[in-house]
């Protein structure tokens, strides 16, 4: 299969992964050929990347950091959450919701870090194949992932796993207050609109720091998320010994699916895209050994992706070397533009031949 970016499908490209809604819903299956009407609802539903299905490419694979199905159950359980809380104005009623969900969640993220214990694969692009009505919700979910993932990484202590896995689920929580026209504006806040969406840090924190059942600490993951080493984030400007280390990570694992989910303002950037925004701020705004520990973690260039090398070559990402991301196995296609009998390169071994773009850059001919 291959993974090419959606405004660069053309009608008879045949898919090779169904796309869902987040009930789980197939809107497209596999194994259909894409027609006009088609192409432009997926682009128009905000679909950003898709696999096809192509001869050369039929035997690579993207496993996912957790089966879909529970992933769209995930997503369904924390938009429960989030909405069954949004509609309760008074904050007792809040706190007991919050409560009754936090077993659940709880549940949840034992489900998830025993998923990914289990997959030894690192986690592929996860803004793909599953259209879902409000970025919150899947943001909270790849957020949780990307942290439990990174957390694995460290060796932490399950009972640490639950608490940083709840507070990444629960950490943009505030936003259910903040309103929709101001999170989906497509165009530039404004100073006083962005001073409401800092807001959300500080609702997160009086929500979840007041419901009995919740860790103080995972209100202070909500609280602390969008602070920064040198003092320059937010609420508080604190700086990097006062920053919870779960607090760390989480920001670490929200930014970088930040930029790698397609918003209404901005496309997505690719993993190694989000990756180099990650490390253009180690030291100064995040842990560097966290920014390096979170590398070991996912697919800088995921299984499918086109990708052009420095010798004039053109292929697809077929495998991954594990302890060289950067460096993975791509399926030759193409020499100098001119189509060759495929054969596998493992960059790991071919050390002067190296990535220099991708698909996002190199339109499918």
């Amino acid at each position: 299969m291959k993974l090419i970016p959606t405004k660069n499908i053309r009608p008879g490209f045949e898919l090779a992964k169904p796309i869902y809604d987040e009930r789980g819903r197939i809107l497209v299956q596999k194994e259909v050929r894409l027609t006009q009407s088609m192409v432009h609802r997926l682009q128009n539903l905000g679909v950003t990347y898709v696999f096809i299905r192509e001869k050369d490419t039929e035997d690579i694979y993207v496993h996912p950091p957790i089966p879909d199905q529970q992933r769209m159950e995930a997503i369904q359980q924390i938009k429960e959450t989030f909405k069954s809380v949004e509609v309760q104005g008074i904050s007792n009623q809040r706190n007991y919701l919050l409560e009754k969900a936090a077993n659940k969640l709880n549940y949840l993220v034992t489900e998830i870090a025993a998923e990914l214990g289990k997959n030894e694969d690192v986690i592929h692009y996860l803004s793909d194949l599953l259209i879902i009505d409000d970025y919150v919700f899947s943001h909270s979910l790849n957020v949780s992932l990307y942290t439990l993932a990174l957390a694995q990484e460290k060796n932490m202590k399950r009972t640490e796993l639950e608490q940083l896995g709840l507070g990444a689920i629960l950490h943009d929580i505030g936003k259910i207050i903040l309103p929709d026209e101001i999170l989906n504006k497509p165009g530039k806040l404004s100073d006083a609109e962005f001073q409401i969406v800092q807001s959300h840090t500080d609702y997160g924190f009086e929500m979840l720091r007041k419901v009995p059942g919740i860790p103080l600490l995972v209100a202070h993951c909500a609280f602390q998320h969008h602070e920064r080493l040198d003092g320059s984030g937010y609420p508080r400007g604190i700086t990097e010994a006062v920053i919870h280390p779960f607090a760390r990570m989480i920001g670490v694992a929200d930014v970088f699916d930040a930029v790698t989910s397609n918003r209404v303002y901005r496309e997505a950037m690719l993993p190694h895209e989000g990756l180099e925004i990650l490390y253009s701020g180690a030291g100064t705004l995040f842990d560097k050994s966290l920014v390096e520990t979170f590398k070991k973690t996912i697919a800088l260039y995921p299984n499918g992706m086109t990708v052009q090398l420095s010798d004039g070559s053109e292929g697809v990402v077929a495998r991954q070397n594990y302890q060289l991301l950067e460096r993975p196995v791509v399926r030759i296609l193409k020499e100098n533009g001119v189509k060759v009998s495929p054969y596998d390169l493992n960059l790991a071994k071919v050390l002067n031949v190296m990535i220099i773009h991708t698909n996002k850059l190199s339109p499918v001919k």
